[in-house]
């Protein structure tokens, strides 16, 4: 059974009878059930397609969230080979909402860096829900600072809600862990391609997003604050969050139309979650697409050409 989010009642109702004719077909051998489940699944199949045809900026947020989504793991154990993850900021301690380290991409040697949320709540809280600590982003810079070094194309997977709000790491320098991070992807003279695979939130994401190119999948969702924050701030009432949701232009195709990204990654219907080696796929695609065409600059232009990016964002407006 799929985790239903509360849109997709019409077909969590018509999944349910078809598990519900399966048993009894499993049940009673004599019971034949195949022309109708064959009919439920049509009908599966097309509530699907309409539903997520027309998904709301918050229910496209319900999606990103989704517990069961593919998070950068799930992506570097299919995207990569002889991932070698790194650990430790050489000042404090390991951030583990940050994986980070070297790895082979079609047999390049490349960077990875990116943040995991956990599929479990070990692992969540191993993770931390993905919000990282400023020594997240300091072994981050480290990385990159190594990619530069090197020549290593870079590769960042984004899937955090924002960078870890609490006292500790604010008393660390989370502002400054993050603004260094920011100003190494700006600097460093390799090719930075960027996937925004869940949520990408605040300065959380773009720490790790100031890329060359920087693509979303569909449902995946990039804001500078998340929409319960917004709405928080703005009308002090979080429960107005599906309202910001549609104020803010937080969905891909709103962030394409402004400028800020380069591409949208199509997922299958139903979302990433209904079919993760798909959305993978597709994901690698594009990432291989994006290295070839940057390989052909050289250090001075991949660094000149992301500024120039990051300045015309907005410009147009």
């Amino acid at each position: 059974m799929h985790n239903y989010l509360d849109f997709e009642k019409p077909i969590s109702d018509l999944e349910g009878k078809i598990l519900e004719l399966k048993k009894l077909a499993s049940e009673d051998e004599s019971v034949n059930t195949s022309d109708e489940i064959a009919r439920l699944e049509g009908r599966v199949r097309d509530a699907m397609v309409e539903i997520y045809s027309k998904l709301s900026p918050w229910q496209k947020t319900q999606v990103a969230r989704h517990p069961s989504r593919p998070h950068f793991l799930d992506y570097a154990s299919r995207l990569f080979t002889e991932f070698t993850p790194l650990a430790g900021d050489r000042n404090f301690a390991n951030d583990d909402a940050i994986q980070a380290g070297l790895a082979r991409f079609h047999g390049t040697p490349v960077a990875v860096i990116g943040q995991e949320k956990g599929n479990d709540t070990k692992s969540r809280i191993k993770h931390n829900f993905g919000s990282p600590r400023p020594e997240g982003y300091r072994k981050a810079t480290r990385i990159m600072g190594m990619a530069d070094r090197f020549g290593l194309p870079l590769i960042t997977l984004v899937d955090t809600a924002g960078a870890y709000p609490g006292v500790n790491a604010e008393e660390r320098g989370q502002a400054e862990a993050i603004a260094r991070s920011t100003e190494m992807c700006l600097n460093v003279k390799v090719p930075i391609v960027t996937v925004v695979i869940g949520e990408g939130g605040s300065g959380g994401a773009i720490a790790i997003a100031t890329g060359n190119r920087v693509y979303m999948l569909e449902h995946a969702i990039y804001s500078v604050i998340s929409p319960e924050g917004a709405a928080s701030i703005l009308w002090r009432d979080s429960t107005r969050a599906k309202e910001a949701a549609s104020n803010m232009k937080i969905t891909a195709e709103d962030l394409k139309s402004l400028g800020v990204i380069d591409g949208i990654i199509p997922e299958p219907v139903g979302g990433a979650h209904r079919d993760p080696d798909a959305v993978i796929s597709r994901t690698e695609t594009v990432i291989g697409d994006a290295l070839k065409e940057l390989s052909a600059r050289n250090g001075d232009e991949l660094r000149a050409d992301r500024r120039q990016k990051y300045l015309n964002i907005g410009r147009n407006l």
